[in-house]
């Protein structure tokens, strides 16, 4: 009798054993794999407010214009946001006066990375992908056969994609802060190790995630067991000293920045991560190896602006990277963190180095 308890005990262990499997893989399963996006226009989704384009696959891109009107433009400027931020975070755009404006005869457009804002999501998005849609986005709009473009932070990741695929489309091209990839390989090993430590230890292991283990980039920076993304997380251990006075004057100013929320309103994992995932994945190239000058006859410039005290993009790098891209302008600001862009004049005097090779 005491046997037949003790089968019937094991078989319902045993099943108990089972149905414990079943609730681990079903909750890791949703633990790693990000719910759909909320894709603008669709029925639950945010609604549709800018103007978008249809792009060469169907997906649809938002953008918002600045600065004079096409027509009359001496330049026609592309402007490729930064993480976290959308079409309302033009900095060249909205930090420049409306009479430096008018004297440069400038026009500017911002769009929506795939994504952010109210552009679709683009699961395929690689480095060239959104080249073509910034090239597509200028066809569209009729920008002409050539343009500029420039990019802030992660924005400045798109230029350098620019730079490879459709070269043949740019008068200029501006990477301000651009966050740098430390797996180029270009790169000396001594050196990018050596930058890679600098960060805080939440983000290299974010990053470390990012690169090898793509698949786990939404439960890594949802988890709460260990500290994920101080970037995503707004930490301030990220700014630098000129940093907190320029964040401090902003909120004093304007308060808090309600279109930061807009940016990522479709959901994190198709923009802030998929950002992550392709920043700090295995790019298509290596800027420093394989790319070569778009304006051999100086009929363009490339110009790299970066803070020797930025928090998020490591000095060092970009001393290397300008160092072996010889035809590359490179503008070291003393004191400078990552937000310098939205100092005051700060973006002035880059536009007009930028367009006209004004000092």
């Amino acid at each position: 009798m005491g046997y037949v308890f003790f089968l019937k005990g094991l078989e319902m262990l045993k099943r108990i054993g089972l149905v414990l499997v079943i609730v681990l893989v079903s909750w890791g399963y949703q633990a790693i794999h990000p719910p759909p996006p909320k894709i603008c226009g669709s029925p639950g989704g945010p609604p549709i407010t800018a103007p978008r384009i249809k792009l060469r696959d169907g997906r649809h891109l938002a953008y918002k214009e600045y600065g004079v009107p096409l027509g009359v433009a001496k330049y026609k400027i592309i402007y490729v946001h930064a993480f976290g931020s959308c079409r309302h975070h033009t900095v060249v755009a909205t930090t420049l006066s409306q009479e430096a404006i008018e004297e440069l005869g400038v026009y500017i457009v911002g769009f929506d990375r795939p994504g952010y804002g109210e552009s679709d999501p683009d699961p395929k998005r690689t480095m060239k992908s959104l080249a073509l849609d910034i090239e597509e986005l200028a066809d569209q709009l009729g920008l002409g056969s050539k343009f500029y473009v420039i990019g802030f932070s992660m924005g400045g990741q798109a230029i350098w994609g620019c730079l490879k695929f459709i070269p043949n489309r740019l008068a200029g091209a501006g990477l301000i802060a651009p966050v740098i990839n430390y797996w180029w390989p270009s790169f000396p090993k001594n050196l990018s190790t050596e930058a890679y430590y600098q960060q805080p230890p939440q983000d290299q292991w974010a990053l470390r995630v990012a690169h090898y283990l793509p698949w786990l980039t939404y439960w890594w920076n949802t988890q709460k067991f260990f500290p994920a993304s101080s970037v995503i997380a707004s930490n301030p251990q990220t700014l630098s000293p000129q940093d907190m006075e320029i964040m401090k004057k902003l909120f004093s100013a304007s308060g808090p920045d309600m279109k930061t929320y807009m940016a990522k309103q479709q959901g994190e994992f198709e923009s802030l991560h998929r950002d992550m995932m392709i920043g700090f994945g295995s790019w298509e190239f290596d800027p420093v190896d394989d790319l070569k000058n778009p304006f051999p006859n100086n009929e363009g410039s490339v110009h790299i602006w970066q803070g020797d005290e930025d928090r998020l993009v490591p000095v060092m790098l970009q001393r290397y990277i300008a160092s072996k891209i010889p035809w590359i302008h490179y503008h070291e600001l003393s004191g400078a963190g990552h937000l310098f862009p939205l100092a005051s004049g700060i973006n002035e005097a880059m536009m007009k180095v930028f367009l006209t090779g004004q000092k």
